[in-house]
């Protein structure tokens, strides 16, 4: 979330699919780990070891701006931008803009959120009931699909290595089609496809078990594919001022399809057929929820909730900005630059674009 609040708008589908390879690599290595240590204490020990290091990285990431600004901590703000600015080689950032400066321009609403005013308001209401729905298939169908190796032919740790090996092209596959043909048709269409192979998986008669396990590979793959573009989709509906309360919402609905996942899978015992009809009948109902959701491709974050009944979340990439994207695109530092806003709302992050 804090990348995406960081990235301008034509690096904000790489920031948020590419960069999850990172979760790829990690399911891969869980197999070649497990098969090499038996014992699951010690195997325990050593996929949680990891973590250490990446509490240790906390103390380098820096604080979402946008946040900070929407907090009215204009000092910290300041302090991280001019951090930014410099990276960026706007060596005179500093005496544009002072934290003065910033609380004179940036207009926000002093007030406390908390999770009702997830539903206070009718579009956000819309998209938390959405993404509560679309959250809770994606990780339910993604689960069913990834506890349930021992059901196919091949070996369980080389299908749970195949399922992490199909998750590359999968992320490259989102990377290339989200600004083509938008967020909204590729999480619908994802997890549309998924419920389909899943059912496909059951169908499959009982002899042939290789064709089996390449409809449940290519089932994970796009259940992965779902999941990654979730995390951007979501980041871009919710403001800032509620992103995470939204993320923490969806991520509750999650957990919650994750841990029913198992729990369904034993019900092979009443009829083998039951948990794919379940996963795949939840993935369905998740694509059709999908597509009630608003596209957010090519288009500027949303700040505040103002800007989210206001539809201000779906003002266009113009042309000005396009240039601009452009021009920073030719320096690779210039990815870290801040998202950006449109001119009808608080003018921090339409600051942030000219002067960074």
């Amino acid at each position: 979330m804090k990348a995406l609040e960081w990235t301008d708008v034509s690096h904000r589908t790489f920031c948020g699919t590419i960069s999850s390879l990172s979760w790829t690599a990690g399911y891969m290595l869980l197999a070649l780990l497990a098969y090499l240590i038996r014992d699951w204490r010690w195997l325990l020990l050593a996929v949680t070891s990891p973590c250490l290091l990446a509490i240790a990285t906390w103390w380098w990431v820096p604080e979402s701006a946008r946040w900070l600004l929407t907090k009215q901590d204009f000092v910290s703000a300041h302090r991280y931008l001019s951090t930014c600015a410099k990276m960026n080689g706007k060596q005179d950032f500093q005496l544009k803009i002072s934290p003065e400066v910033l609380q004179k321009i940036v207009t926000v609403e002093c007030r406390k959120y908390n999770f009702w005013d997830l539903v206070k308001t009718h579009q956000l209401r819309k998209n938390t009931l959405c993404l509560g729905i679309m959250w809770f298939g994606v990780a339910f169908s993604y689960y069913g699909i990834s506890f349930n190796i021992t059901s196919f032919s091949l070996n369980p740790f080389l299908t749970h290595f195949i399922f992490g090996a199909i998750e590359i092209p999968a992320k490259i596959g989102v990377f290339l089609l989200l600004d083509r043909i938008g967020r909204k048709l590729c999480q619908g269409g994802s997890l549309l496809t998924t419920g389909v192979f899943i059912a496909l998986t059951s169908l499959t008669p009982t002899g042939m078990e290789n064709t089996r396990s390449v409809m449940a590979i290519l089932g994970k793959g796009f259940s992965e594919a779902a999941f990654t573009i979730a995390f951007l989709y979501t980041a871009e509906l919710y403001p800032t001022v509620l992103r995470q309360t939204g993320l923490g919402f969806c991520s509750f609905m999650t957990r919650l399809g994750s841990s029913l996942a198992p729990l369904v899978i034993l019900l092979e015992d009443v009829w083998v057929f039951l948990p794919h009809i379940i996963f795949s009948c939840m993935s369905l109902i998740s694509g059709a929820a999908a597509f009630l959701l608003n596209e957010t491709s090519q288009v500027q974050l949303p700040e505040t909730i103002q800007d989210i009944e206001m539809d201000r979340n779906q003002a266009p990439f113009t042309d000005a900005d396009r240039d601009l994207s452009s021009d920073s695109s030719n320096r690779p530092e210039d990815r870290s630059m801040p998202a950006e806003s449109s001119p009808s709302t608080s003018h921090g992050p339409e600051t942030m674009r000219h002067i960074l």
